[in-house]
């Protein structure tokens, strides 16, 4: 179902279109005059079927205005008397196709058909270039359950609930399974529920009418109709309060919304993907979460395992990354050695994918040598605090290495504290500074400055 706006200042011609096109399932809406199209267009569509003479006024004027402002809006231009100047000028300024008056209307259908195939190519496109298309990196067991799992519900229609830990990249795998179904050249809309206040719940999520409070300026679509026909991931979703989970599984039960301040049900086709940090089966015999919500949207719940739970995929991620930000930088990226990336594969990673990110991307910028050593990554590391302290970076360790690996990391973190200044990272240290140069030497650390 495709949303369509008729621009004609000729009552007869906008009826006939209308009645035709809403038989088709389409979403019709009217215009009489430019200004009335203006103030309809705040609103987005997927097409406009445009009339070209208006009193006083020349449509292609405003089809220069859609093609500025909304490029992902279709105009189909329509004329009683149509010059071959006018229809060049009309392509130029974007217009998908000009029709003749006395308008056909299985001209008409097959023209949107055919521009919808073609938006869904320029769709799929966009899709393909955008970053996170990046494939999933990692070998290990986990990731591979991970991906088998993502190419067996990626086809199906059937909601998905993603459960993992914070930074996980819950997001990212909500895109993969997004790409692996029929509608991967179709809108992919992501909405941070915990980011969104109760009252404002229904506006964002189903859209409003011009006037519906206070504000409401113009009418705006909500979450669920800018991803008609595509996947909306509703992240966070277990930070829904009660009145907002009622009304989301209203929605999932019919398939159609209201929008706020209107009276007309809309029918929605949206493969919804949920994802949460929390234990929703816990949430749910708390009370805190509808148990036939979690029904509805847990048909196929897929886990995204914890960094630390594929340990073995950290050096792949380490040299992704660092390609990643070498090439955004115009460098070249830099070999890590054995060691570091065995001291990365050590680290427990409470932010996890995130995290390790981040920290690549810190360590790319405070340490630009062609080869990063492990007192290199030590300089970058977060100091460790609280009980995982007396284990050391690696429990494993003998005593004497584990307590040479805890005081590298200690003053390898002071040095890139103070910007590698030797007198301030002493006094950090609580440490005279001769004496500072003293233990960097036996533990084989270079001194500089």
């Amino acid at each position: 179902m495709a949303t369509i706006l008729i621009v004609d200042d000729e009552a007869g011609i906008r009826g006939s279109l209308k009645g035709a096109l809403a038989r088709e399932g389409h979403q019709v809406e009217e215009a009489a005059s430019l200004g009335e199209a203006r103030t309809r267009l705040a609103e987005s569509f997927d097409f406009v079927l445009l009339d070209v003479a208006f009193p006083g006024e020349n449509g292609l004027d405003l089809l220069a205005e859609i093609s500025a402002q909304a490029p992902e809006t279709t105009v189909i231009m329509m004329s009683g008397h149509a010059t071959i100047e006018t229809a060049v000028r009309a392509t130029r300024l974007g217009a998908y196709d000009f029709l003749e008056k006395p308008v056909s209307l299985e001209r008409v259908l097959v023209l949107l058909r055919n521009a919808a195939t073609a938006a869904a190519l320029k769709g799929e496109n966009r899709r393909l270039a955008e970053p996170w298309a990046t494939p999933i990196v990692g070998r290990s067991p986990a990731i591979r359950k991970l991906l088998d799992e993502i190419a067996l519900a990626g086809p199906s229609p059937a909601r998905v609930l993603l459960q993992g830990e914070n930074g996980t990249g819950k997001e990212l795998v909500a895109r993969a399974l997004a790409a692996a179904s029929p509608r991967r050249a179709m809108p992919f809309v992501a909405v941070n529920c915990s980011a969104i206040p109760d009252e404002l719940f229904e506006s964002e999520m189903f859209g409003h009418e011009r006037g519906a409070f206070t504000g409401a300026t113009q009418a705006r679509r909500g979450a669920f109709e800018s991803a008609q026909a595509g996947t909306l991931l509703l992240d966070e979703v277990a930070d829904l309060s009660p009145r907002a989970q009622t009304k989301l599984l209203r929605v999932l039960e019919a398939g159609e919304l209201t929008r706020v301040g209107g009276g007309r049900p809309i029918r929605v086709d949206v493969r919804v993907i949920a994802a949460t940090n929390r234990d929703l089966p816990a949430a749910v015999r708390e009370k805190s979460f509808r148990e036939d919500l979690w029904f509805r949207l847990a048909v196929i719940p897929i886990r995204v395992p914890a960094l630390r739970e594929r340990a073995e995929d950290v050096p792949e991620l380490v040299t992704h990354y660092a390609a990643l930000f070498a090439r955004e930088t115009g460098r070249r990226a830099p070999e890590f050695a054995p060691e570091a990336l065995d001291l990365l594969r050590r680290q427990p990673w409470p932010g996890n994918v995130r995290e390790l990110r981040n920290l690549v991307e810190r360590l790319l910028i405070m340490s630009p040598a062609p080869r990063l050593e492990a007192a290199h990554v030590r300089a970058v590391l977060p100091v460790a605090t609280g009980p995982a302290d007396a284990a050391g970076p690696d429990a494993t360790l003998p005593l004497a290495e584990a307590v040479r690996e805890f005081e590298r990391g200690r003053i390898a973190g002071a040095l890139a504290a103070e910007g590698g200044n030797m007198t301030k990272a002493a006094a950090r240290l609580g440490l005279e500074r001769s004496h500072l140069y003293k233990k960097m030497n036996q533990l084989g650390m270079r001194a500089e400055g």
